[in-house]
C-alpha cells in the first residue's frame, strides 16, 4: 500500500534519497561503453536520481546534463558531482531545447515514463543520428538466496518490453541489446538501504518500513557474513537505438517560430512513387523554465541560466 500523502510511487524516493545512494548498485563500465561508444558525447540523462549512472558517464569523459523530477535526489548528485549541470525535469516535458544531444540515456527509470509522450520528447532533443540508451540492473534470481531476498523485498511490476515499446513508437531504428554480469558488495548496513530505497517499501509508513528493515537484516545475519559482506549478482541489461530522420524536429520557418515533427507514413504512396510526409504534430519548444536551472534554446544551445523570476 502506498502512503496517501505520496500516492505516486515514482516520486517516493526523495524521502529515502540517502538510502538510495548508499544501497543501490552502480553500472558496469563495459556496459556503459557499449551503450554510448568510445568517443566523448553530449549526454542528457533522464531520471538521473542521485547520480549512480552519472558518475560512470563523467568518469568516461562525457558531458552530462542530468535531470530528475525529485530535487532531493538531485541534491545528492550535485554534492557528489558539483561540475555536472542538473535540473528538475521529467521525461514527458524535457527542460531543454531541440536537437542538442548526441545521446539521451536512462538508467533504472524507463518503466516510470509515459512512453508515448517521453519518446516524442526524446526524439525532439536528440541531434540527427542521435541515440537513445537505456540501462537497467536486475538481480540474478536464478541463485536461490537471491531469489529468497527478492521475495522478501517484494516484487514490482516494472518488467516492460523495451524493444516492443521503441519499435511501436516508429521513432527509432532497430533496437540492439546486450546483457552484462556484475556484482554489488552489500553489508549489514547497505542491504537495509537497498530495501528501504525500493519504491514499494519507501511508500510505506514509518513503522512498516522499520519492520521490513528488520526482516532484511535478519535475512543477512542468517548467512553470518558480518562485515565481510556478500556479493549480490546482477544482470545489467542495456538497449540502444538511433533516432530516425523522420522523427526529428524541424523548423517551420521564421513566420511561425514553431516546430514540426514529421513522420513518414508508408501506408500511402504518391503516383510518382515517393512516400508523402505526414505531420504528427505542430508545436513550439516544450522546454520548461524551472526555478533550479533553466536552458536558453533561443541561443541554439543549452547554456544554463539562473531564473530569478
Amino acid at each position: 500500500m502506498t502512503d496517501p500523502a505520496n500516492p505516486d510511487p515514482a516520486r517516493s524516493f526523495g524521502g529515502v534519497a540517502d538510502s538510495y545512494d548508499r544501497g543501490r548498485p552502480s553500472y558496469p563500465t563495459d556496459a556503459v561503453k557499449w551503450l554510448i561508444g568510445n568517443e566523448p558525447r553530449s549526454i542528457l540523462e533522464l531520471g538521473a536520481g542521485t547520480g549512480k549512472l552519472t558518475e560512470v558517464l563523467v568518469g568516461l569523459g562525457h558531458d552530462v546534463f542530468a535531470t530528475d523530477p525529485d530535487d532531493a535526489m538531485l541534491d545528492i548528485l550535485s554534492e557528489k558531482l558539483p561540475d555536472v549541470r542538473a535540473t528538475s525535469g521529467t521525461a514527458e516535458q524535457i527542460p531543454t531545447g531541440d536537437s542538442l544531444y548526441d545521446v539521451v540515456v536512462v538508467g533504472q527509470a524507463f518503466h516510470w515514463f509515459d512512453h508515448a509522450k517521453a519518446l516524442a520528447e526524446i526524439a525532439r532533443v536528440l541531434k540527427s543520428e542521435g541515440r537513445l540508451a537505456i540501462i537497467q540492473n536486475d538481480r540474478d534470481t536464478r541463485i536461490p538466496w537471491v531469489r529468497r531476498l527478492g521475495n522478501l523485498l517484494g516484487h514490482l511490476d516494472h518488467d516492460v518490453d523495451h524493444v516492443a515499446i521503441l519499435d511501436d513508437s516508429g521513432l527509432f531504428s532497430a533496437v540492439e541489446s546486450k546483457t552484462f554480469r556484475h556484482w554489488q558488495v552489500v553489508d549489514r548496513h547497505t542491504i537495509q538501504d537497498l530495501a528501504v530505497s525500493r519504491s514499494n517499501i519507501a511508500g510505506l509508513g514509518q513503522e512498516a518500513q522499520e519492520q521490513k528493515r528488520r526482516e532484511v537484516l535478519a535475512f543477512y545475519d542468517d548467512y553470518g557474513r558480518g562485515m565481510d559482506g556478500m556479493q549480490l549478482p546482477y544482470n545489467c541489461r542495456a538497449w540502444h537505438a538511433q533516432v530516425l530522420p523522420h522523427a526529428q524536429v524541424v523548423s517551420t520557418g521564421p513566420a511561425t517560430g514553431g516546430h514540426e515533427v514529421v513522420e513518414v507514413d508508408d501506408r500511402e504512396a504518391r503516383d510518382d512513387g515517393e512516400t508523402p510526409a505526414v505531420p504528427l504534430a505542430k508545436r513550439t519548444d516544450t522546454a520548461v523554465r524551472l526555478p533550479r536551472v533553466i536552458t536558453d534554446p533561443d541561443n541554439g544551445d543549452d547554456d544554463l541560466l539562473i531564473d530569478f523570476r
